[in-house]
């Protein structure tokens, strides 16, 4: 298969959109998250959308096929709360391999039908490795600010487990989002690395981070820059932002890490800023038309959707995309 890295030369590459949106479409009900396998499980599952790679593969691979059929080039595992730490929620910490492991193999399974079938464009798996519901950063508890949910080492050693399983899974690249406190990121890219070490494998590693506001910060106080600088010293495929905003409010932090970075640059923006329902209302030709600003000042590599975007946001980009050059990169930092 060509190399991503040469690829990400000639041409702006397209992530998929979201998991989630497009699993609320199903209505899935409680039963639906048990399936035959976790009937008895004496606690509620809906919601666990990570588990429905057990109990609902048919409808995951669905969506796969779904975003590259609209023009993705790389698509999300169904595993961004694929850790014993987001997993605990549910008391399904003895699972996470097997969720991670099969989540992988179903998209890899999808992306290799499209890849056979159109090998002019070859079709990649991104791992998805989200943030965790914890901070290692800052205390949850307003009245005792030294306190802290999980420690580095408890993230390394999640986030290792995951990774294993997503690599035995077939994953061709990983992808360490939606970062709002950048010291869980680094316990990702650590053991990343170990596992690199390890096996002594190299794989492309995708890193997103997430500005949670206008103030341009992340959740954890750092400006695009201070989160660039923070994981350069790790060789990544791209750096990038994605959730929390809609496209046009991230032009200002991606023309900062496109400015300071060699790094390929990714963007995968929300579908606008959640109404007051908590939904998103942005068209695919709206989102479009923001992503096309990107293009034109040359600042992205790699584009997709976030929360709220569905295949026809992604078929819309995709479409897009073929009119423009990438942002030039430096061919010594791939």
């Amino acid at each position: 298969m060509k190399d991503i890295n040469k690829i990400l030369q000639e041409r702006v590459l397209v992530l998929d959109g979201a998991m989630g949106t497009m699993l609320q479409r199903y209505k899935f009900t409680e039963e639906d998250f048990r399936g035959e396998r976790f009937k008895e499980w004496p606690y509620p599952l809906q919601g666990n959308n990570d588990l429905l790679s057990l109990t609902q593969p048919e409808a995951i691979a669905t969506v796969h096929a779904k975003y590259f059929e609209a023009g993705a080039d790389i698509v999300e595992t169904n595993t961004f709360s694929g850790t014993t730490i987001a997993m605990a929620d549910y008391h399904l910490e003895e699972l996470v391999y097997e969720i991670n492991y099969e989540s992988a193999r179903i998209a890899k399974k999808v992306a290799d039908e499209f890849t056979a079938r159109e090998p002019y464009k070859p079709r990649f798996v991104a791992g998805s490795i989200g943030p965790t519901n914890k901070t290692a950063s800052m205390s949850p508890d307003v009245n005792d600010p030294g306190y802290r949910a999980v420690s580095f080492n408890d993230l390394r050693i999640a986030y290792k487990q995951q990774v294993e399983a997503l690599l035995d899974g077939g994953v061709d690249l990983l992808l360490v989002e939606t970062i709002f406190d950048t010291l869980n990121a680094k316990a990702a890219l650590f053991a990343i690395e170990e596992v690199k070490e390890e096996r002594n494998i190299d794989i492309p590693i995708m890193v997103s981070g997430t500005i949670t506001d206008a103030s341009g910060r992340t959740l954890s106080g750092q400006t695009a820059e201070a989160f660039l600088i923070s994981i350069s010293h790790i060789p990544i495929l791209s750096v990038g932002f994605n959730c929390a905003l809609g496209a046009s409010q991230l032009v200002p932090h991606l023309q900062v890490l496109s400015a300071k970075t060699d790094f390929a640059v990714s963007a995968h923006p929300n579908a606008g800023l959640p109404n007051a329902f908590g939904e998103y209302d942005e068209t695919p030709e709206q989102m479009a038309a923001q992503i096309k600003e990107y293009l034109e000042k040359g600042l992205v590599n790699i584009v997709g959707g976030c929360c709220g975007t569905t295949p026809e946001h992604i078929k819309a980009m995709a479409e897009l995309v073929k009119d423009y050059k990438p942002r030039k990169l430096m061919v010594d930092s791939l």
